[in-house]
């Protein structure tokens, strides 16, 4: 079957984060740089998508481990896999080949697993937005143009489907119009291939009003990006499960689309940590499964393989979200 044939069956859960388990094999400098990096004039170590070419072997080792405990979808390596988000590590060249890496590693583990296993491309909102002006002075001002944006995009997206990813996802959205360049570039690739590519969008709200950074509400948000014939529409990172809750429940009850939740193991502590465990998060998630509201629970920061084994159980046997009809008005 198909993900989006499954997902009218079931719910599905995707994996947790990347970015936190990693962190627990404790890498250093020398991992990230490996022998091809060595001689980088800036510090590399934080640059999780260059694992996919320096430590392959971590980035198996924590989709396994999502595999084992029961995901559904893993979501490649691949989140600053562009060449905006790379410049700053001055690794623009290399953006393509991590996403390539990213989804053939995501790839391989996937198919060697004896059940169906879905492989996701995620794609982050890079570390520049469209709508808002870094300068103060010069509100016209904008850091990077929609033109260029959408290359970067279309190249991550060409090079994450030349991996086998099966689905695409634009994940942790601030900015609709970064979003919009996304969708732009998937849509050029769509018309080359003559058929859609699946793509999930999930927003991330900046403050408790439910509106993203650049001041729009999630109904705008979602309006913004509509056009496109998305597979899921939902959040992601923002605050833990509780805070997303009225979040959820108003997009279920108004959006004609499927919802997605993978929210933070709550707000990091003033230590930077996240202070919500599996056990504290699972029953919050399980109220989303049992209320009806979602076709896809997963794990943002903080989460971990131990989070998404005890969502599973949560979600067998329930009955996923049925999105409303669209209006004909």
């Amino acid at each position: 079957m198909t993900l989006k044939e499954t997902l009218a069956e079931r719910i599905i859960i995707l994996d947790g984060a990347m970015g936190t388990m990693i962190q627990g094999f404790n890498l250093t400098e020398k991992d990230f740089r490996g022998e091809r990096f060595a001689h980088s004039a800036v510090d590399l170590r934080g640059n999780n998508d260059l694992l996919n070419i320096t430590r392959p072997d971590c980035i198996r080792q924590i989709h396994q481990a999502y595999i084992d405990a029961g995901a559904d979808i893993i979501t490649a390596n691949t989140f600053s896999s562009n060449r905006i988000s790379q410049k700053e590590y001055f690794c623009e060249e290399v953006a393509a080949e991590m996403a390539r890496e990213g989804a053939r590693i995501a790839r391989e583990v996937a198919d060697h697993s004896d059940r169906q296993v879905w492989v996701c491309g995620t794609m982050g909102p890079t570390s520049k937005t469209l709508s808002l002006s870094p300068d103060m002075n010069r509100p016209d001002y904008r850091a990077v143009t929609f033109d260029e944006m959408a290359d970067a995009y279309e190249e991550q997206a060409r090079s994450l489907i030349e991996g086998g990813v099966d689905v695409l996802m634009l994940e942790t959205c601030f900015d609709a119009l970064n979003a919009k360049a996304a969708l732009y570039a998937i849509q050029k690739i769509n018309d080359e291939r003559g058929k859609v590519f699946p793509v999930m969008i999930s927003a991330t709200i900046n403050d408790r009003s439910g509106r993203t950074l650049t001041g729009q509400t999630l109904e705008a948000f979602y309006t913004s990006v509509s056009h496109y014939p998305m597979l899921s529409f939902g959040l992601n990172c923002s605050f833990g499960v509780k805070d997303l809750g009225e979040f959820i429940r108003q997009l279920a009850s108004e959006l004609p689309v499927r919802i997605s939740i993978h929210p933070n193991a709550g707000l990091p502590n003033e230590m930077g940590e996240y202070d919500e465990t599996a056990e504290s998060m699972s029953p919050q998630i399980g109220e989303f499964i049992d209320e009806g509201l979602v076709n896809i629970v997963g794990g943002c920061c903080g989460t971990t393989d131990e989070f998404i084994a005890r969502y599973v159980p949560l979600a067998k046997g329930k009955t996923p979200h049925q999105p409303m009809e669209k209006s004909k008005t």
